[in-house]
């Protein structure tokens, strides 16, 4: 029986090394769009990406990378290629259930994140730029790298204009290396995701048994081997940051795979008998350190 991964490039091996075509990831996004990644496809984004942070953008160990994108398959992407190159990665503002409540509280939120990135990915790059010209006007000098996420599956580049400076992700990332090898990895201890919710260090990600649900009540154990097989997860995108990665992440290292869906998208019966569904939606997040 293979070892369960404890880490994020264990986890990425693992990816690309057992069992690497059969599904990992199934998107399924508005206007009938499904994508579907294997471990190696998967992989290959990740590591595609990691080499577009680590050789143009210089990220590495100590660098915060903020999300700017709603959960979607992209975003997964961004979040462990930050983590393959030892970054820590934020949530943004992307709300995939729309504007927050306090409205002003949320801008000011975000545009102070902003101002402590080193390096913006963004899905809506007029906006963020906005919000770095009023972080930089609030006393936050930092310099930060906007790069611009087109978020439908067959953009090959930022379709319209981009603030100056941006970085337009998918024109850049076609180019890199399909296999990414980091210089130098991070601490165990050092940050890894920050969110509303709290902060988990690169230790608590893969940690076994470090999964419970919002409130502090115990939840059904993300990543479960199934008796049929490995688990294909069903996970929503409306249930937020806190609410897929965590599920995502331990049901991946399980050798399992996840379908994720956008706000958009009914999980229906049918979807999920399509899918071969054998787990819901169950939100599960990490104890914060």
């Amino acid at each position: 029986m293979a070892q369960i991964p404890t880490t994020v490039p264990q986890l990425l091996n693992s990816l690309r090394t057992l069992n690497p075509t059969a599904p990992r990831l199934t998107w399924y996004g508005p206007d009938s769009e499904r994508i579907e990644l294997s471990g190696r496809v998967l992989d290959n984004w990740v590591a595609k990406t990691a080499n577009l942070l680590a050789d143009e953008l210089d990220a590495g160990p100590g660098t915060l990378i903020a999300l700017d994108m709603p959960v979607h398959w992209r975003s997964l992407v961004w979040l462990l290629a930050t983590w393959a190159v030892g970054a820590t990665a934020a949530a943004g503002t992307g709300d995939p259930a729309g504007p927050a409540a306090d409205g002003a509280a949320a801008a000011a939120g975000a545009t102070a994140g902003f101002g402590r990135a080193d390096i913006v990915a963004t899905a809506d790059p007029a906006e963020a730029a906005e919000r770095l010209v009023a972080a930089r006007a609030a006393g936050q000098g930092r310099t930060t790298t906007l790069v611009a996420v087109a978020l439908p599956a067959l953009a090959m580049r930022w379709m319209g204009e981009l603030p100056d400076g941006a970085v337009d992700y998918s024109g850049e990332v076609r180019s890199h290396a399909d296999v990414f090898f980091p210089d130098d990895g991070p601490a165990e201890d050092a940050a890894a995701w920050q969110t509303p919710a709290g902060t988990a260090t690169f230790a608590q990600l893969l940690a076994p048994g470090a999964a419970a649900a919002p409130g502090g009540q115990a939840g059904q154990e993300a990543g479960a081997p199934h008796e049929t097989g490995p688990e294909r997860a069903l996970l929503e995108a409306r249930n937020g940051w806190d609410g897929v990665v965590y599920n995502a992440l331990q049901t991946w290292a399980r050798g399992g795979s996840v379908v994720l869906l956008d706000p958009s998208v009914t999980a229906t019966d049918r979807l999920r008998a399509t899918e071969n569904v054998t787990r819901g939606s169950e939100a599960a997040t990490p104890a914060a350190g």
